[in-house]
Order: structure tokens, then sequence, then C-alpha cells
């Protein structure tokens, strides 16, 4: 999985390779690639932020977005893009040498509290509030969220009425889905369990699972919510009426001391507009036009007025 700085929440502190999910434009785990921490300030002032990014587009989208708000806004900043994994980054908040980075509040919960059981928006920043340590803290989660899907072609979805999850269990039994190869010793039990979903077969498809759903080697597959490819295979995403997956809101995690209200409050207007389908938007001109993350958050934060 691609994500988790992003997806696999679950299995965080084995792998260190974070879901919500690898790295690149299609959304993948961000923080499956360890790097060193980066130099810099041991601290920052509240005249000068230091913002950093994991190594993958989403998130250095994000950044840049974060960076060119405040800097509209007079804030002096510096930028530090594509780090590399959750540990290095989360460090470097804790200790000052980072002011600010993007965060996924699912994923960063399971970093913190490995035995957490949260799964909604409201219970996870809940939690976050009361595990995170004094030096940190989240500000407003965004709408926005980029977390495992199951997804299925527009066709099937109107052929079988198939909206939710629930819906999914009255054809799962006869139909394969492709995925990660750990997905399935994820969510197996979990999908029976909690929806009663079975399927025929399970294949790897790994990166290709949007691709392998388009061309009918699987009718359902795991799909990070952000993935250009869901839009551009004409895809469409089951909901998650049950919460199975637990929320992946792009929040801001800072280091507190750093704070100012010019800092926070530019940051939560941002996390106020940002969606999840202006981020597909934002990640389909990345991806696939191969427009420059700076360039399309410039965009972004023109269109909402924040620029």
């Amino acid at each position: 999985m691609k994500r988790m700085f992003s997806t696999a929440a679950v299995l965080l502190s084995a792998t260190l390779a974070l879901a919500a999910c690898g790295g690149g434009g299609s959304g993948g785990n961000p923080l499956s690639t360890t790097s060193a921490a980066p130099s810099g300030s041991a601290s920052a002032s509240a005249s000068k932020v230091i913002i950093g990014s994991a190594n993958f587009d989403e998130n250095t989208l994000l950044a840049s977005i974060y960076a060119q708000a405040l800097e509209a806004k007079g804030v002096q900043v510096e930028e530090k893009p594509g780090i590399g994994t959750r540990e290095v980054i989360y460090d470097q908040v804790k200790s000052g040498g980072l002011t600010i980075v993007p965060e996924y509040n699912g994923n960063l919960l399971a970093f913190v509290d490995k035995a957490t059981k949260a799964k909604t928006t409201e219970e996870v920043n809940a939690e976050l509030k009361t595990k995170l340590p004094p030096e940190l803290e989240v500000l407003d989660s965004s709408p926005a969220e980029d977390k495992d899907t199951l997804t299925i072609t527009k066709d099937e979805q109107t052929k079988g009425s198939l909206n939710s999850m629930e819906d999914l269990a009255k054809v799962s039994k006869t139909w394969v889905i492709g995925a990660p190869p750990e997905f399935k010793q994820r969510w197996e039990a979990e999908l029976k369990s909690v929806y009663g979903i079975e399927f025929k077969d399970w294949k790897a498809t790994g990166a290709t699972t949007a691709d392998a759903i388009k061309d009918g080697t699987v009718q359902v597959g795991n799909v990070f919510s952000t993935d250009p490819k869901i839009a551009a295979n004409n895809l469409v995403s089951l909901q998650d009426t049950k919460n199975l997956f637990a929320a992946q809101n792009v929040t801001p995690l800072v280091n507190k001391a750093a704070m100012n209200d010019t800092i926070t409050t530019t940051l939560n207007a941002i996390s106020a507009k940002l969606t999840t389908q202006s981020l597909l938007d934002m990640m389909q001109k990345i991806a696939v036009n191969k427009d420059e993350p700076a360039t399309v958050a410039k965009e972004w934060l023109t269109s909402n007025g924040l620029g």
C-alpha cells in the first residue's frame, strides 16, 4: 500500500512503512523509505517555520499549500520536502527541527498508540489530544481523506445498485478482489465480521489494482481514495458505512512552541476548505498532467481565496 504516511496503520510499528500507502503521484504509502533526518535549526521561532513532507507527491503538495499560504501572510518559511518516513519526520517535529508537517490523523494515532481502536474522525482526534507528547499538537483536520477503499466500476455499481460495502456483501462470493498482498492478511477477517463480505478469490495486484478493475481482471479492488485512476478509469469507491477503515483526514502536526495566531488561523483555514475531491483533482494534475506540486498548490490557494 503506497500511502501510509498513510495506509497500513495497523502494522506501522513492525514495518515503519506507513492508511491508508509507498509514494508516488497516485498517493501511496509515503513513509516506506527511511532517510536521514533533515539538517537545520533544532528549534523554530514563531517568525519562521520549517515545513517538512514525506517522500510522495501528495504530501509534498500539501506541504506546499501550507508553505505558500503562510508566506502570503508574511511568515518566513523554509521547506524541506521528501524527507522520508514518519519515524524521522515525527521526531523532527517533536525536537523542533521541523515546525509543521501534513499528517493523516488515523495513521498518526496508530503510530503513537498501536493499540488504538478509534475509527471516526472525532474518536481519532480526541485520542490524539491525549496521546501526543506535550511538544506536539494537531490543528484542525480537513474533510479531505486519503484512505483505503473498496472500489468498483460505475457499470457494476449501476447494474447491481451497489453503493456501500454492505451492498457488496450481496455479490462478493462470486467476485475476485485485487489488492496489495498484505491487504488480505490485514482485512479478510474484519471484512467478513463487520460486513459479511467474502470473496471468491484474491489477486495480488498492488499498484495496478485500479487498472485491473477497469479491464475486468478483478471486479473490486483496494484503491486509495485520492488515487487519480479512480476518476481516470471511471471507477466508484463504495461507502464504508460502518467505519471499517479508520479516518485518515489530512491534519497539520505542529511543534506547539512555534505556533502563533497567524500560523494557526492560516492552517485551520486551509483545512476548512480542503476536501477529498479537491485533493483528488489536484493529484490528477500532478500524476496525469505532470504539473509541479507547487504550481498546483498555488492554483488551489488562489481559487479558494487563500493565496
